[in-house]
């Protein structure tokens, strides 16, 4: 049992669970040698000083602030339960769907291991989270869980983000060439999977690929990120929009536009009570074209404002390792957001609290329910099991 004797400091925790440990920040505040811009950078893992990159997936509940604990509980579990090789099938788009209790996910569009995005789109798949839970007691459980297709029809073609909305799910998707329009999709999560477009223009012009879509659960409005990662990967032509959030009123129809001044806006989500927005810029992520160290890979956070507009936007935080992508808030307002070597796991205040340590990039992930998460990370898929509850859901 996990012990907590109170204060403020990490060194206070104690009798910490099986694959629970500590990653104190004071012992590597101040390095013997820390290393040039060519070895430490965008691109590679951190691994404190003491620790091994073995020592840090054995024991992968990663502890930098003593309130984590209280998000893990007393016996936090990880298991991999599928292995794509090298086709990443775990990519983004990680919604539960409560009547069925399954989690819906997106195949990677652009890669060359996928083959897809320019003459073949990308799937929508999905597991049955009984079976996930069944093997909650092993590490690696990879054959135990199967992978399902889902065959939307008509197709959504190159999908990127979901979330729930109203019984369906929503899926953007990213377009194919410069005659399929990138588009906002509603799809039935039980056969025969039909989907309906919500919206694929501006104004009569193209979106660029649409990448991340969330609901505020207090205005019920639908709110998509749209960037060039479609020509950055080259299945789309170049951009004709500047990368910009926008916000659909589901009543109206109505598309505006609600925040820019980004390189790559990325991922979005919604604090519970719908107050702030979080989005992330993936903009130090080049594609096919490379990586910018000095780019951003940073959080930021709006207030949303009572018409539903944004304004006062913050640096909420810049995680240490790889480029910060899907994002979304548990019951209490912490955020999740995946990063370079798993997912990062911030308190409201943006103070780091700990990590659920993959040894390797998470795109996108998300709570099913209380106490249980599905963990995208491209070419593996995880099952995680914490005290932490998951946000509402529309």
């Amino acid at each position: 049992m996990t012990t907590y004797k109170g204060g403020n400091s990490i060194q206070e925790l104690d009798e910490l669970p099986s694959q629970v440990q500590v990653v104190d920040p004071s012992t590597f505040a101040a390095m013997a040698v820390v290393p040039p811009e060519n070895i430490a950078n965008v691109t590679s893992k951190f691994i404190p000083p003491g620790s091994t990159m073995e020592s840090l997936k054995e024991r992968p509940f990663h502890v930098y602030h003593p309130d984590f604990i209280h998000i893990l509980g007393s016996n936090p579990t990880l298991t991999l339960i599928a292995d794509s090789g090298t086709d990443p099938l775990f990519h983004e788009a990680v919604v539960w769907y409560p009547p069925t209790d399954e989690v819906f996910f997106a195949q990677s569009a652009g890669p060359l291991a996928a083959g897809t995005g320019l003459t073949k789109s990308s799937l929508i798949l999905k597991v049955s989270l009984n079976e996930a839970m069944a093997v909650s007691s092993e590490r690696n459980a990879v054959g135990k869980v199967q992978v399902h297709v889902v065959p939307t029809e008509p197709l959504v073609v190159n999908p990127n983000g979901g979330t729930n909305y109203k019984g369906t799910i929503l899926f953007t998707g990213e377009g194919m060439g410069p005659d399929v329009a990138p588009a906002l999709f509603a799809v039935n999560p039980v056969p025969p999977y039909n989907s309906t477009i919500l919206v694929n223009n501006y104004f009569g012009r193209q979106f660029n690929s649409l990448n991340d879509v969330a609901v505020n659960f207090k205005n019920k409005h639908i709110y998509f990120t749209d960037t060039v990662y479609g020509y950055l990967q080259d299945f789309r032509p170049r951009p004709g929009l500047p990368n910009q959030v926008y916000r659909l009123n589901p009543d109206t129809r109505a598309v505006t536009v609600v925040a820019d001044e980004f390189v790559n806006c990325n991922g979005i989500t919604f604090s519970p009570e719908g107050r702030y927005a979080y989005i992330t810029d993936t903009g130090a992520g080049k594609a096919f074209r490379g990586y910018d160290n000095a780019g951003p890979s940073t959080i930021y956070r709006y207030t949303v404002a009572r018409d539903g507009t944004f304004k006062h936007r913050t640096v909420f935080a810049y995680p240490g390792v790889g480029i910060v992508d899907g994002i979304h808030c548990d019951s209490k307002g912490n955020v999740y957001a995946g990063c370079g070597d798993g997912v990062h796991v911030w308190n409201p205040s943006g103070t780091l609290l700990g990590k659920i340590f993959l040894g390797e990039t998470s795109a996108n992930f998300q709570f099913a329910g209380d106490g249980r998460m599905i963990i995208g990370a491209e070419t593996h898929l995880y099952y995680a099991t914490l005290a932490g509850k998951g946000a509402p859901i529309s």
